[in-house]
C-alpha cells in the first residue's frame, strides 16, 4: 500500500468505484477485480477500515487461532490489489448522476466518472466523550459485545445505554461476565418491552438509573468508572473490568443526502439486495439500514459480495444516456 497517497495515476473513468475500504468495500473489490472490472476503492482514513483498529478477532471464519485486526485488514487489501484493484486515499464530497454515469467529487476538485458505485463507508459508534474513553479503547472500552464479550469470562462489566442494542448486548454479556451493570441516564429504558422483561429477570444484571459516566480510569486497562447520579446530585465509583458503550451509531452520508434515500438516522435505505433508489448505486455494510442491528465483519463481507455481483450485472448492461438538446 505504498502507493496509497499517490493520486497521480488516478484514471478519469472506471467501471466501478467503491467508497470505503473496510470489509464490505474490500470484499466488493475482490469480487469486482476477479471479474476483471476496472475498479477503484477510495478510503478517507486507512485501508482496512475499523477492523484494522480492532485489537484481536476470534470470530471470523478461517482463523481458528484468531487474528489481529490489522493483519486481517492487510490481508483484505492484499487480495484486492492482487486482482488489479486500485486503493487510493480520497473522500467523496458529492455524488451525482449524469447520462447514467456516476460522478464522484473528491478533494482538490478531482472528479471521477464510473458506471456503478458501491458505497461502503460503514458507520461509527457514538462516543461518550469522557476522559479515558479513547485511551482505553481496545483495553476495556468496547462498542461490540459479540466481538469482545468472550474476553470477560467471570468478570464484571458495564453497559452504557438504554435502547435495544444496549439491553440486547447486555443480556448477551451475561453468558460470560459474572456481573453486568447497565447504566442509563434516565429512570426507564427505551428498549422494546420484550428485551426489557428478559433483562429484568436476569439475576446477573444490575441497573443503575439516572446516571452518566464522567470518567473511565485505570492503569493499563479499564478498572473503574466515575458515575454521576443526576437525581441525587452525587458522584460514585464503580469497579469494572470493561465497559461497552451503546448510545447509538451514525453514518457519514452528507455527500449523498440530495441523491439517495436515507432514514431518519442518516443511514442509506437499501435492503439485503444492497440496491438504493438509484440504479447502479449500491450500499454495502454498516452504512445501509440493517433491520437486524447485527453489524459484524462477516455481515459486511456478505454485503460486499452481493453488491459486487449486482454491480457487475448492471455494468454488463450499461448504456450511456444521450441527452438531446
Amino acid at each position: 500500500m505504498e502507493d496509497f497517497f499517490n493520486l497521480d495515476n488516478l484514471k478519469e473513468k472506471y467501471d466501478l468505484v467503491i467508497i470505503g475500504a473496510g470489509p464490505a468495500g474490500l470484499t466488493a473489490a475482490i469480487y469486482a477485480g476477479r471479474d476483471l472490472l476496472n475498479t477503484l476503492v477510495l478510503e478517507k482514513n486507512f485501508p482496512g477500515g475499523q477492523v484494522s483498529s480492532t485489537e484481536f478477532i476470534e470470530n471470523y471464519p478461517g482463523f481458528p487461532k484468531g487474528i489481529t485486526g490489522s493483519e486481517l485488514g492487510n490481508l483484505f487489501c492484499e487480495q484486492a490489489v492482487r486482482f488489479g484493484v486500485q486503493i487510493k486515499y480520497g473522500q467523496c464530497k458529492k455524488l451525482e448522476v449524469k447520462n447514467n454515469y456516476k460522478y464522484i467529487y473528491i478533494e482538490n476538485d478531482r472528479l471521477i466518472k464510473a458506471k456503478a458505485v458501491i458505497i461502503a463507508g460503514g458507520s461509527q459508534p457514538k462516543h461518550l466523550g469522557v476522559p479515558g474513553e479513547e485511551k482505553f479503547y481496545g483495553r476495556g472500552v468496547s462498542f461490540c459485545a459479540t466481538c469482545d464479550g468472550a474476553f470477560y469470562k467471570n468478570k464484571t462489566v458495564a453497559v452504557v445505554g438504554g435502547g435495544d442494542a444496549a439491553i440486547q448486548e447486555g443480556t448477551y454479556l451475561t453468558r460470560f461476565a459474572e456481573r453486568v451493570y447497565i447504566i442509563h441516564r434516565r429512570d426507564a429504558l427505551r428498549a422494546s418491552k420484550g428485551l426489557q422483561e428478559k433483562a429484568f429477570k436476569n439475576n446477573k444484571i444490575t441497573f443503575i438509573w439516572n446516571s452518566v459516566v464522567k470518567e473511565i480510569a485505570g492503569e493499563n486497562k479499564v478498572e473503574q468508572l466515575t458515575l454521576y447520579d443526576k437525581v441525587k446530585d452525587k458522584q460514585s465509583n464503580l469497579d469494572v473490568d470493561g465497559v461497552f458503550i451503546y448510545i447509538g451509531r451514525f453514518a457519514e452520508t452528507e455527500a449523498y443526502k440530495d441523491l439517495l434515500e436515507l432514514d431518519d438516522e442518516g443511514f442509506i435505505n437499501a435492503d439485503e439486495s444492497t440496491k438504493t433508489n438509484i440504479e447502479g448505486i449500491y450500499a454495502a455494510g454498516d452504512i445501509r439500514v440493517r433491520k437486524s442491528n447485527i453489524n459484524q465483519i462477516v455481515t459486511a463481507t456478505a454485503d460486499g459480495a452481493v453488491s459486487a455481483k449486482l454491480a457487475e450485472n448492471y455494468i454488463d448492461d450499461f448504456s450511456e444516456i444521450t441527452v438531446k438538446k
